[in-house]
């Protein structure tokens, strides 16, 4: 069993792996303070979001694929995936990847913001797509941790060599006040070369702020007349 185990993981080390520019991993918060009509606008935000027309545009500027991964979270033990790696090299991909966010159903509702464990989650995720050029975990979210480990101890435990994190932060009435969660993600939870916050301006501008932001993370930059990504400084 161990001989086979190790001639099949040999066999895979030696598969020529597919040209990858960006492995991105978005993470959606479903915690409770996310009641059931807005986790509705962040599923139909995030979906259109990734068919507009300048976000396809930028997910097509390089001929190299992005690797696309999505998953929700909320408590500690609870991270769902809503799409499995999918690599994104043409319009249909984008389209079947949109179609399947818009079928998602919501798994918990009733769990507190484990971020941290949020984060450790996509982290070992990335480890499944190591031949892409550049990592990157996108985590969106309406408030602070507050269930376990923070974000700084989740990137001390788990593996974030080379990852940029950025964040979408959902500002609204109910989660105006201190701890502040804008102060929270730029003290916290960013990190990385050329790392940013993104804001939505409460849940009915998830979709905009979606498209900004996923325009900034897989657009490719030209570098001595070559394609290369490199996020944009925030």
């Amino acid at each position: 069993m161990v001989k086979n185990a190790l001639i099949a993981g040999l066999c895979l080390l030696a598969a020529p792996a597919e040209a990858c520019r960006l492995a991105l991993v978005l993470a959606i918060d479903v915690s409770s303070s996310v009641d059931a009509s807005e986790d509705q606008l962040q599923r139909a935000g995030l979906a259109a979001a990734l068919v507009a027309p300048d976000v396809q545009a930028a997910f097509f500027a390089s001929p190299d694929p992005v690797a696309l991964f999505i998953f929700e979270w909320s408590g500690r033990y609870n991270q769902n995936e809503i799409l499995p790696w999918t690599m994104i090299k043409g319009r249909e991909d984008l389209l079947i990847a949109a179609e399947t966010i818009l079928d998602s159903k919501r798994n918990h509702d009733d769990f507190p913001t484990a971020m941290g464990y949020a984060l450790g989650h996509a982290a070992i995720q990335l480890q499944q797509m190591p031949h892409c050029l550049f990592h990157t975990i996108d985590v969106a979210g309406d408030g602070i941790n507050n269930e376990g480990f923070g974000p700084k101890a989740a990137y001390r435990a788990f593996p974030f060599d080379d990852v940029t994190v950025n964040g979408l932060l959902i500002q609204s009435n109910g989660n105006i006040g201190t701890p502040d969660p804008l102060m929270f993600y730029r003290n916290q939870v960013i990190r990385g070369p050329g790392a940013f916050i993104e804001i939505a301006n409460d849940f009915d501008d998830y979709e905009n702020a979606m498209r900004r932001k996923l325009i900034r993370e897989v657009t490719p930059q030209v570098i001595g007349g070559t394609f290369q990504y490199m996020d944009q400084p925030g």
